[in-house]
């Protein structure tokens, strides 16, 4: 391995340890606590190593974003394709999709609450953003009916998930009807099949 080849690999390494712990600490103690002076401490590197890598909290932000579409996808591909028939996948990619939210509500704000200064439904949207949402767009293919866009149905159907994240985290809906309002919305985008 050439000295330059072990550069490379000892900054990937920084990286990952700065996105990880920065991951961790807001899992734990949300964002506000998540500050260049505490991650330097944290990962034992300097303030200036941690700037050589990342220009500031925005951009770790959007590191970590990138990071929770690349495993949403992984994990909605994976609760999809077992599933037999358009209601299962549909329930399948629902459920993997809330899950994922409750699991992890600093990677889900990183990725759709907070200025991760990241482009959406853009040219320059980052491949792990346009493969989160492939991922939903190849699990509701046949769902959408005749004469329904497809990417404008799976739109919707995201909003509607993303609607029941963020109301049911902000305290806005009772929590102990969050299965029945899963299920309903289910049934009724699946029943749109012509």
């Amino acid at each position: 391995m050439s000295v330059q080849e072990r550069k490379q690999r000892e900054r990937a390494e920084r990286e990952r340890l700065i996105v990880a712990t920065a991951r961790e600490l807001a899992e734990q103690q949300g964002w506000d606590a998540v500050t260049t002076r505490l991650l330097a401490e944290r990962i034992e590197y300097s303030q200036p190593v941690l700037y050589s890598h990342f220009r500031g909290k925005r951009e770790i932000i959007g590191a970590v974003a990138l990071q929770g579409a690349a495993e949403l996808a992984a994990e909605l591909r994976a609760a999809t394709s077992a599933a037999d028939g358009p209601r299962a996948r549909v329930a399948a990619l629902a459920r993997a999709y809330l899950d994922f939210a409750a699991r992890n509500p600093a990677v889900y704000d990183a990725m759709f609450q907070l200025d991760a200064g990241l482009p959406f439904a853009e040219d320059d949207t980052p491949e792990p953003l346009k493969d989160a949402f492939a991922a939903l767009l190849e699990s509701l293919e046949g769902v959408a009916g005749d004469g329904v866009h497809p990417g404008l149905f799976t739109e919707v159907f995201w909003a509607a998930l993303h609607g029941l994240v963020t109301l049911t985290r902000a305290g806005r809906m009772p929590p102990e009807y969050a299965e029945q309002r899963m299920e309903l919305l289910v049934d009724r985008i699946a029943s749109v099949r012509a």
